[in-house]
């Protein structure tokens, strides 16, 4: 099970990080990623962390931007924002796979979501 949190409103520029709790015990076996979801548009993939936390990978539109780390031994994912935009605004999800992936079918396991909204 994944649950996501610290998502809320924010202004353009401000920092957030989304946290994501994992259970089980076999959680430094999966790569974890961040996907997001706009209004109206498909979801998209942010950022992955490989099982050892030692190798990242983003889309473009975040790099430099946003950082995505992993505590196995807490069994927790984060995703640290910084400089945020308006296109920004999404419904962010958590998910585990065991292959390592950019595309959301190779992800096994999923969160609910939380939100974060970029504002003026």
């Amino acid at each position: 099970q994944l649950v996501e949190s610290g998502g809320r409103g924010v202004q353009p520029g401000d920092s957030l990080r989304l946290s994501c709790a994992a259970s089980g015990r076999a959680f430094s076996s999966y790569f974890m990623a961040w996907f997001r979801q706009a209004p109206g548009k498909e979801r998209i993939f942010v950022a992955a962390v490989h099982r050892s936390g030692g190798h990242t990978a983003y889309d473009e539109s975040v790099k430099g931007r946003f950082t995505i780390s992993r505590d196995n031994a807490q069994n927790m994912v984060y995703l640290q924002m910084n400089s945020l935009q308006p296109e920004d605004t999404a419904v962010y999800y958590c998910a585990a796979g065991r292959d390592w992936s950019m595309d959301q079918s190779f992800y096994t396991y999923w969160g609910q979501g939380t939100q974060v909204t970029v504002s003026s």
